[in-house]
């Protein structure tokens, strides 16, 4: 497993470029890692099964190819509904944390 630094932390939890924000399509935006943990907690489970599901894994390829997050990418991928997602994230975001 690579060794994370306080700079690859720094970068993985902070806010994307405008244009790589992930929009949702209930019109919700989002920036940064924290706000997709934030989202996940109070969008609807319509909406992250829009998102989320066989055909679609716009969360986890949105995570992986704009954030850089390999390991949470996959984490999500795996996740069955939106509370286990938002639990992925929110476990992800304390470990980054931990490193700064």
């Amino acid at each position: 497993m690579a060794r994370i630094l306080k700079a690859d932390a720094e970068m993985l939890l902070g806010r994307v470029p405008d244009d790589r924000v992930f929009w949702c399509c209930d019109g919700g935006i989002v920036v940064s890692m924290r706000q997709l943990g934030e989202a996940l907690n109070i969008m609807a489970d319509e909406t992250f099964t829009y998102h989320s599901n066989d055909e679609r894994k716009d969360f986890a390829c949105w995570v992986k190819d704009v954030i850089g997050d390999e390991k949470l990418a996959r984490d999500l991928t795996k996740a069955p509904n939106r509370n286990q997602a938002a639990k992925r994230v929110m476990e992800r975001i304390d470990f980054l944390s931990a490193k700064l």
